[in-house]
């Protein structure tokens, strides 16, 4: 808890973000897998056919944690936790071109840029996805980088301290990284 309490709220993390002159930022979701059981409904997530937590990570474009949203069931929706969050307010507020996965289309920012949806699609939209994958994929590494940590492989405590933890190993793994550069 006193750990997750130094990790940056979703403002200061976005001014930090533009003060740096960072060309853009990564929005993306992921599933911190529980032990939840069968009755836990909420915890379900039809996508990954396991029970879990969603949590939001906002990342650089190098991979860098700048910011963790607390954690929803893992029913909720990407977009549907981002609007939750207010993390589209936040960025369209920041003007920070964010590069997000198709999860957040129909996002009502205008800063969030996803991949062009569907088959068959003309050859410059495939050649404008193959890009945003490239400029993308780095800050998906932020996402690894949590799911390193044994800890949130299978939560096995009460998933309400699942946004607390995430928040708690994002602060250290920045201490990591600052700490990696400084010496």
């Amino acid at each position: 808890m006193l750990l997750s309490a130094r990790s940056p709220k979703l403002a200061a993390a976005l001014r930090k973000a533009g003060k740096d002159g960072l060309s853009h930022l990564v929005l993306d979701g992921t599933l911190i897998h529980t032990d939840r059981v069968k009755a836990d409904r909420p915890y379900f997530s039809g996508k990954h056919r396991v029970h879990g937590m969603n949590v939001q990570v906002i990342s650089g474009p190098d991979g860098t944690i700048l910011w963790t949203s607390g954690a929803m069931p893992g029913s909720i929706h990407d977009l549907t936790a981002a609007r939750i969050w207010g993390i589209l307010r936040a960025l369209e507020k920041a003007g920070i071109l964010t590069l997000a996965d198709k999860a957040y289309q129909g996002a009502e920012a205008p800063v969030v840029i996803t991949p062009y949806k569907g088959k068959n699609k003309p050859e410059s939209q495939k050649q404008a996805n193959r890009s945003h994958a490239k400029l993308r994929g780095p800050g998906e590494r932020a996402n690894a980088q949590l799911k390193a940590w044994r800890i949130l492989r299978k939560l096995r405590c009460s998933p309400s301290k699942a946004g607390h933890l995430v928040k708690a190993i994002a602060v250290l793994q920045n201490h990591r990284a600052a700490q990696t550069t400084q010496g």
